[in-house]
């Protein structure tokens, strides 16, 4: 009998010809989250298995409860004998390191030629566990303790109950978006909102110096690679949108100065994205929140980009983002106190149900072409990984 952890897919499994191509990337992903622990990776269609030496066991799970496309993480055992005297012979041992009151044995058999049936092998191996354990029962309903068995093709798995993983699809079997990432507590969010269902991101960060600080621009950083540790890696691209806001100011009526920005700040988004082959941008818009967030301003907006955008966001409160953004652990660097372009220059009353036409006639007040691919033709690419040793961020807390 050696120890393994065992991972289930969960939602995973549901899927037929594209299986393996799923379970391939979910393997890539796990082996890439692992890279500075000795470890061995299989899988097959029903389960995968890692070993780890006992001393990196719970750095393990910490590791793999941040891997998308894994829904449980078990640590269990493995024999390759699998007569019914050993199996009960190991359940017994298992058990004794225990403390219940009542059980039940689920035994599931993927071997259909195994001689014992399931419900066969629950009722020997309970009765074995209360021929030798005094005073508890067994409670197929509620019970303190479940034993769980499968026997397969070639060995026995032996575990108890797992922990809950984060489901959703391995990184990058959905393709590749980019991420419109400011400093507040929302675009992360949409960013892990979006690594769950498989897509890989990139994303694109709007600075404006000097009216907005170095501080801000490492604090997206700091959020990037938050995100990074889900995504394997975050590539950033840091547009310098200094010269494009200062135009708008001067040549733009002040209740459009947002909705202008955001037209240049989505026209610059899609075409990075096209250049990155990222096949959506992803922002963390949620209706209503803000004047440039209302249904006919994320209209008017949206229109200068042919490419799809993705709110993951949109029909979510304040309040549901924020615990998102506490449990990823973003929310205490959203926070920080360092303004982004977008904040800068908010007018008092800015519009908020623009005319396209209006917008179409305020920006041929300036050369918008011009600037934003001047903007695109200097940006800055940072590729930022999570090193789980590194707190680079604390200087900013």
């Amino acid at each position: 009998m050696e120890k393994v952890i065992i991972i289930k897919y969960g939602e995973l499994t549901l899927k037929k010809k594209n299986k393996n191509f799923f379970l391939k990337s979910l393997r890539d992903n796990v082996i890439h989250m692992l890279k500075d622990i000795n470890h061995e990776v299989y899988y097959d269609f029903g389960r995968m298995f890692i070993y780890v030496d006992e001393n990196d066991l719970e750095k393990t799970v910490l590791l793999l409860k941040k891997v998308f496309g894994i829904y449980e993480i078990i640590i269990g055992y493995k024999a390759e004998d699998r007569d019914i005297e050993n199996i009960k012979r190991i359940i017994l041992n298992l058990v004794e390191e225990k403390e219940f009151n009542s059980f039940r044995v689920s035994t599931k058999r993927s071997d259909k030629t195994y001689p014992i049936t399931s419900m066969e092998v629950n009722r020997i191996v309970a009765g074995e566990i209360l021929k030798k354990i005094p005073g508890i029962h067994v409670d197929i309903h509620t019970p303190n303790l479940t034993i769980y068995i499968e026997i397969r093709n070639e060995e026995v798995l032996f575990y108890f109950d797992g922990i809950k993983a984060l489901g959703g699809y391995p990184v990058g079997t959905l393709g590749k978006g980019l991420l419109m990432l400011s400093g507040g507590i929302d675009s992360p969010v949409a960013g892990y909102m979006a690594i769950k269902k498989g897509i890989k991101i990139e994303a694109i960060y709007f600075e404006s110096p000097p009216h907005t600080s170095e501080q801000a621009k490492n604090k997206v950083m700091a959020l990037a690679r938050k995100l990074a540790e889900y995504n394997t890696t975050v590539k950033l691209h840091v547009i310098n949108f200094t010269e494009i806001q200062e135009t708008i100011l001067k040549n733009i009526p002040k209740d459009y100065l947002i909705t202008i920005m955001r037209r240049m700040m989505y026209r610059i988004s899609a075409i990075v994205a096209s250049r990155s082959r990222a096949n959506v941008l992803i922002n963390g818009e949620s209706i209503g929140q803000v004047a440039s967030q209302t249904l006919t301003s994320m209209k008017v907006i949206n229109e200068v980009v042919k490419l799809p955008v993705i709110r993951p966001l949109a029909c979510f409160d304040k309040s549901e983002i924020m615990e998102v953004a506490r449990k990823i652990d973003t929310y205490d660097i959203s926070i920080l106190p360092y303004e982004d372009c977008c904040t800068v220059f908010v007018p008092t009353h800015p519009v908020i149900n623009p005319v396209s036409q209006k917008c179409i006639e305020f920006e041929a007040l300036i050369p918008w072409e011009e600037l934003i691919y001047k903007a695109i033709s200097k940006h800055e690419v940072i590729k930022l990984e999570k090193d789980y040793n590194d707190n680079s961020y604390d200087d900013l807390l």
